[in-house]
């Protein structure tokens, strides 16, 4: 045991990780998820975030992982607030004194990558989401255009990603799935036949929903039985309530906020729905599938066509098309065995994306990165 002890400590890496926040989006589960992965291994992790700690996470950090709040922000600030913003993340990295540096998200890796220049650390950034979907225009533009070539390493969740960037930044890409977590061992056994269309995200344009309402509209004439619970806040949370009203769902609809323990709201519910416009890699998708629920998805950009295998664990329906998903909806509501034989495959994706797999993936890029700096 000492041995192995000796060996763990040799192989750990000093690694500081960034990113906006740790509110409850699926980017910061991710972090989370690798934060406390790479600490229970005894790797030395810091976590800054831009917030001003206020807030307390809302996933929970292994206690070995340093969280550092530096009460920053990305945008809307002067010149000369942005500049001592950078100034204040400069030092906070150099404080940590990381081997190598991981940033998560588009702006905020331009920000990374201007703060850590000239440090000789190698900086890898982070995309989360379809790139062709949140395009830079402006200054950010110009600014990731002049960044991105000083990353040592750029890590994306679906290839077509790549395109985005030029070729110099292209041959740094690296592909790396979200890694998934299965339900733990002591959760109980799945409450199927409660009737119950479950989808979970923020309350936002892109997840879709006002497309699912309507698809739900669609069927619930049919199947009087059945409930649709989207849980998830944000923004559109006034909007899709009208919309619910407007097509005759109240008390057939619901948004009952966020929640802390997904897994055990999955394992309430008969089905699951992806109804978002574009992805980068869901998770929620994944965690569904490791919970044993048949899925419904849009094939949208990107991801849901990575995770669900059509007809062997779920449906995937042209994306945006209402009257496909309804007709999916449709199929499976009155399918029991259908359902259950999804479901019955749904949990391989444990194997296909496992944390194990998929943080093995992240310490290749980690080394790789350490080498191109000579560390």
């Amino acid at each position: 045991m000492a041995e192995e002890g000796r060996r763990r400590r040799a192989a750990a890496v000093k690694l500081t990780l960034v990113v906006g926040r740790l509110s409850a989006g699926g980017a910061e589960r991710v972090v989370v998820r690798m934060a406390n992965h790479w600490a229970e291994r005894g790797w030395r992790v810091t976590l800054l975030t831009f917030d001003d700690g206020a807030e307390p996470p809302f996933f929970e950090l292994h206690p070995a992982v340093r969280h550092r709040p530096l009460g920053i922000a990305v945008r809307g600030h002067s010149v000369r607030t942005v500049t001592r913003h950078l100034a204040v993340l400069r030092r906070a990295i150099r404080a940590s004194a990381p081997q190598a540096l991981i940033s998560f998200l588009d702006k905020i890796n331009v920000l990374v990558l201007w703060a850590t220049r000239g440090l000789g650390l190698p900086v890898i950034v982070a995309e989360r989401i379809a790139v062709a979907h949140r395009p830079f225009s402006g200054v950010w533009k110009v600014l990731r255009w002049w960044t991105y070539p000083l990353a040592a390493r750029l890590v994306v969740q679906h290839r077509d990603s790549l395109a985005c960037f030029s070729a110099a930044v292209r041959r740094k890409g690296r592909v790396v799935p979200n890694p998934v977590v299965p339900p733990s061992v002591g959760t109980a056994a799945p409450a199927r036949n409660a009737n119950v269309v479950l989808a979970m995200g923020r309350l936002t344009a892109q997840k879709g929903f006002d497309l699912l309402l309507k698809a739900f509209a669609d069927a619930a004439a049919e199947f009087p039985e059945w409930s649709l619970v989207i849980r998830g806040e944000g923004d559109s949370r006034g909007a899709l309530e009208a919309l619910r009203d407007e097509l005759g769902l109240r008390g057939r609809a619901f948004f009952p906020g966020l929640t802390r323990e997904p897994f055990e709201r999955m394992r309430q519910a008969d089905l699951f729905v992806l109804s978002s416009r574009f992805e980068g890699f869901p998770n929620v998708l994944c965690e569904a599938l490791a919970c044993g629920l048949p899925v419904v998805a849009f094939d949208c950009p990107h991801g849901p066509g990575e995770i669900v295998r059509d007809g062997v664990d779920g449906m995937l329906v042209q994306p945006g098309d209402v009257q496909a998903l309804a007709a999916a909806l449709r199929s499976l509501m009155r399918d029991a065995p259908a359902r259950r034989r999804l479901a019955a495959r749904a949990p391989e994706v444990v194997e296909r994306f496992g944390l194990e797999k998929v943080m093995g993936m992240w310490d290749v890029v980690i080394r790789e990165a350490m080498g191109a700096h000579g560390r």
